[in-house]
């Protein structure tokens, strides 16, 4: 599959997740998930310390991300990707896009493993959905 055909897939979730959300607007977690929001996606923030970020309710954990969330960003350290992925694995997540920076080899090869659609070849949502600062 061309890596057009895998965003395209990635996209076509009713529900994306973004694991490593943050309140600050200075950082990717934050701008992934402005991101979404810009262009009119469901997103739903995985944060296990916080409430809410950009008005959005916060769930502590991916496996507590509701069945339709399909697509997963993360914007993790390699090591916590690592982890993440396992999870969003046994909870069904299909599509994992891992922003510039998350991507970890062993991550990438367990996503291939198990059959998800992986996108870690530098791709950035930013760049593809257009994200821009208010």
């Amino acid at each position: 599959m061309t890596i057009e055909k895998q965003i395209e897939q990635f996209l076509a979730s009713p529900i994306f997740g973004v694991v490593g959300a943050s309140t600050n607007r200075d950082k990717y977690g934050n701008k992934v998930l402005r991101c979404y929001q810009q262009n009119d996606r469901s997103v739903i923030p995985v944060h296990p310390q916080e409430q809410q970020i950009e008005a959005v309710d916060c769930v502590a954990s991916v496996t507590d991300l509701p069945d339709e969330a399909e697509s997963l960003s993360m914007i993790t350290p390699p090591r916590v990707t690592e982890k993440i992925v396992e999870l969003a694995a046994a909870k069904g997540i299909k599509n994992i896009w891992m922003q510039p920076g998350a991507e970890s080899p062993a991550a990438v090869k367990y996503c291939e493993e198990q059959g998800l659609n992986i996108i870690a070849d530098g791709s950035c949502l930013l760049v593809v959905l257009g994200y821009h600062e208010h």
